[in-house]
């Protein structure tokens, strides 16, 4: 294991690493360097391709467009509504499992279950539960004197509908990485402070979520990325096979308007354009949350 490395010894590793990176350099890096150029075709035959000019024709055309903003705006909004509510319940009930309760094991496979169910299958049963006329939710709503909303036809619940399928269906995988890093944290510390007197909730509050910090930092990035890239969630619920991302375009995302230039609209350079927009927004939000996680531990 200390043994320096050898030309003999790098080639070996990188042998056994060709699959891999030929399979990802053909499916990820070759596609990801064709869309970047791709974005700036100007006059371009698509069934000979034959470029004849490049310019930044295509990015003007997005920017200027209102329905990018749109979708980018409605992005933002389930990106906040979806990223901090379920980090927050995947903690609750990552501590709740992380602890001695009856049928542990069974209720960790329920909470997991919805993360590796079939999209399809789920959106089956979300659509009968939104349903205005006889839906659950609905229904449970009723009980309390709320009259019928329409979660899936009127465009001020349409968003809302989508940020609680996808907190439902992603709040197992959290819960299932915290449930790790709870389960890395030495137990010494919360006997000490115990022993000092310390409640639960302080407990909870001033050592294991400080101790959580590495894995908190990876959900939230993870889930960030996957919020700003949700398309899934809105092409199952609303689309029912078309182009129509809820009432009014109101769960319009920046993906699903990628995904409308492209397939619908065979605008490429236009959807590539996007596509490229919407990964620098990732990489500063993701950027920015590397600084703080960085500030923040420096002051700790």
């Amino acid at each position: 294991m200390n043994r320096n490395p050898t030309i003999k010894s790098s080639l070996k590793a990188y042998l056994y690493l060709l699959p891999a990176l030929s399979v990802m350099t053909l499916f990820t890096i070759y596609p990801l360097i064709k869309s970047f150029i791709m974005s700036f075709y100007g006059k371009y035959n698509y069934f000979k391709d034959i470029v004849y000019s490049y310019s930044l024709d295509n990015y003007k055309e997005v920017l200027q467009d209102p329905t990018f903003w749109k979708a980018m705006g409605n992005t933002l909004i389930f990106v906040l509504g979806v990223v901090p509510i379920s980090i927050v319940l995947s903690i609750l009930i990552a501590l709740m499992l992380n602890s001695k309760i009856r049928f542990r094991g069974i209720f960790r496979t329920c909470f997991f279950m919805p993360y590796v169910t079939s999209l399809v299958a789920v959106s089956i049963v979300w659509r009968w539960i939104y349903h205005k006329d006889y839906g659950l939710l609905n229904y449970i709503l009723s009980i309390f004197g709320i009259h019928h909303i329409a979660w899936l036809d009127d465009p001020n619940f349409a968003m809302l509908a989508l940020i609680i399928l996808a907190i439902w269906k992603n709040i197992g995988y959290n819960v299932i990485i915290f449930l790790a890093g709870l389960q890395t944290i030495d137990k010494q510390y919360e006997i000490s402070a115990q022993i000092d007197g310390a409640g639960y909730f302080k407990r909870v509050w001033h050592i294991i979520i400080p101790l959580l910090a590495p894995t908190t930092l990876f959900v939230t990035i993870v889930s960030l990325i996957g919020s700003f890239k949700v398309f899934d969630e809105v092409y199952a619920l609303f689309s029912y096979g078309g182009n129509v991302a809820g009432p009014s375009d109101s769960a319009l995302t920046v993906v699903f308007y990628i995904f409308r230039k492209f397939y619908g609209e065979w605008n490429f350079g236009m959807a590539a354009a996007a596509s490229f927009i919407l990964f620098l927004v990732i990489m500063i939000f993701t950027a920015l949350q590397f600084w703080y996680s960085k500030r923040r531990n420096r002051y700790i």
